[in-house]
This record gives structure tokens, C-alpha cells and sequence, in this order.
């Protein structure tokens, strides 16, 4: 079943980038005791992905920052070397900070996964964004196709603050 608003965020861990590697943190090291908005997309380097979602938070940054968010972050099933390169090719490095799902535990625990396998992508994150305050989803906007960033993006969640 789906997390919805007012669902407090399951425990689980996710790799980000770190001058020795990947590290692990888990979900509360990411948002216990802080405002986040986090944003899922289904894989790095893909166009939606690219050329839509990440740049509407890039964008908005500042603006989110400036409505008292402490982190903006993604998180897709993408290995944190991935995410990390990808950071760098969308201008969001310094900005953003990548949550790497790579095993999916995350997308699953909190009822986002689908199979993407029938276009060779194996099990993906739905595409969608939320605040999350101390651990609990206070805002959340789910896209109804993953080729599309008209509901998850920066500019709404920013409305949405």
C-alpha cells in the first residue's frame, strides 16, 4: 500500500556520494528533525528526468530554501555513482542532494515501485514528489505516468509550502 500525508516515513537506507564512496544513512539521518522536500524520479539520465523534473527543482531551489526547507533531495533506483554523475550533468551538484535507492528498498517500502522491466528497466521508483516534516509526509503528489512531470515537480511543491 501507498504512503499517504500524515504517514511517518518507513525505516530504511540509502547511499549518498562521499569522498570515500558510497555511504550508507538511513531515513532518519535524512529527515529526522528537518524539513525536506524530496522528489523520486524513475532514472537518472532519462529525458523526463533530465530535461523536466530535476530542472524544476534546480529552478525553485532558493525559492524552497527560503520557505524554511533545510534539504531539497532525489531519490530514484540508481546506484549513488550514477546519481552523483548525474548531479554533475544537470547542474543540481551543491544543490541537491542524492538519496540512492539502488536495491528499490525505499520505492517499495513506501508503496512507489513499478516494473519497468518490459522497456529493460527492471524495478523503478514511481515518479512523484513530497514534503516530508521530522519523518512525515505532510505533502505528496504522485504522477499518473512516469513519462510525465506535470504534478511532482519543483513549481508545485514550491505552491505547496
Amino acid at each position: 500500500m501507498a504512503i499517504k500525508v500524515g504517514d511517518k516515513l518507513p525505516n530504511t537506507t540509502f547511499y549518498v556520494m562521499s569522498p570515500e564512496g558510497p555511504k550508507a544513512q538511513s531515513t532518519d539521518d535524512v529527515f529526522k528533525g528537518k524539513k525536506v522536500a524530496l522528489f523520486a524520479v524513475p532514472g537518472a539520465f532519462t529525458p523526463t528526468c533530465s530535461n523536466m523534473h530535476m530542472p524544476s527543482f534546480v529552478k525553485n531551489i532558493d525559492a524552497i530554501k527560503g520557505k524554511g526547507v533545510n534539504t531539497v533531495a532525489v531519490t530514484a533506483v540508481n546506484d549513488a555513482f550514477v546519481l552523483a554523475n548525474w548531479l554533475k550533468a544537470t547542474g543540481a551538484d551543491g544543490k541537491v542532494e542524492a538519496l540512492s535507492d539502488g536495491n528499490a528498498q525505499f520505492a517499495k517500502a513506501v508503496g512507489m515501485e513499478f516494473d519497468g522491466s518490459g522497456r529493460g528497466l527492471g524495478t523503478r521508483s514511481k515518479r512523484y514528489s513530497m514534503l516530508v516534516e521530522d519523518g512525515v509526509v505532510k505533502q505528496f503528489n504522485v504522477e499518473e505516468n512516469p513519462g510525465q512531470c506535470t504534478v511532482s515537480g519543483g513549481d508545485t511543491l514550491l505552491k505547496q509550502l
